[in-house]
């Protein structure tokens, strides 16, 4: 029974896996990708949704076609028929057997295990608000969507049964969200420098007395775009633990998305 994520909130944070666990023979964003991670000791898992020409939603990061699937196409204009057909393909670009997977058909799969992410919602507030709500599974997803008032206003028109987050890089805007009708649950904190605001403890304090949570991303997805100020998965895992989730953990973040599910449990159960 999944209820508000806020009650299962431990002395260490939960960890999200980013688009499962890959590596191998199995893409990422995959059914075994999940399973995986769940194996590992993932509390949360991420997914990316993309949208058929004939709006069928697939598991799916939009744009990366010519990298996950080595085709030239987006999933964007094909028809469900052709996507349907379609197959990842490993990391030396060789054909898999695993397919692009319907959103229902990954939701039904992850029924009852744990909370998900479903990423990309922004892009189709109004279409995957219904997906989820006739999937009866509105209290075990979390959503979000940026800092801007169109967002924030769809929310409330076509989410507001969900638990939300906000990702933000600029502002606190919880004190305004708590006020408005949506499920709202906590922030996503994006920064580049441990001087920013929203890098420090006080705030993450002043968040907590408010039962919101915050959300910190140690995923490097391009070593130029620094999501939490250089404490990051890569220097993680090669040794300097304390450099990077460590210090993501002192500063008291509940939630901490990785690539590498099973490291970091690891880590948290030493320390």
């Amino acid at each position: 029974m999944f209820h508000d994520v806020r009650d299962i909130l431990r002395d260490k944070p939960l960890i999200a896996a980013h688009r499962g666990v890959c590596g191998g023979n199995i893409p990422c964003n995959t059914i075994e990708a999940f399973d995986i991670a769940l194996h590992q000791g993932a509390d949360i898992i991420e997914l990316d949704v993309s949208r058929s020409a004939d709006g069928k939603m697939y598991i799916f990061h939009p744009g990366m076609e010519s990298v996950h699937l080595y085709s030239p196409s987006p999933i964007k204009k094909m028809h469900s028929s052709e996507v349907d057909r379609l197959h990842y393909v490993n990391g030396d670009r060789t054909p898999t057997q695993y397919p692009v997977t319907r959103f229902e058909e990954v939701m039904e799969h992850l029924r009852g295990r744990c909370y998900i992410n479903v990423d990309k919602f922004f892009m189709y507030i109004d279409e995957l608000g219904k997906v989820i709500r006739d999937l009866k599974m509105q209290d075990q997803v979390i959503v979000k969507t940026y800092d801007t008032p169109a967002e924030f206003k769809a929310m409330e028109d076509y989410a507001a049964d969900m638990p939300y987050i906000v990702i933000t890089k600029n502002d606190d805007f919880s004190d305004s969200l708590i006020k408005r009708n949506l499920r709202y649950v906590g922030t996503e904190v994006l920064f580049k420098e441990d001087t920013h605001p929203l890098a420090q403890r006080e705030y993450v304090n002043a968040m907590h007395g408010k039962n919101l949570l915050v959300w910190v991303n140690s995923i490097v997805y391009d070593y130029k775009a620094v999501l939490a100020g250089g404490h990051n998965d890569d220097i993680s895992v090669v040794g300097r633990e304390e450099e990077g989730w460590g210090w993501l953990i002192d500063r008291g973040y509940d939630i901490i998305q990785t690539d590498w599910t099973l490291p970091l449990k690891l880590f948290m159960e030493k320390r």
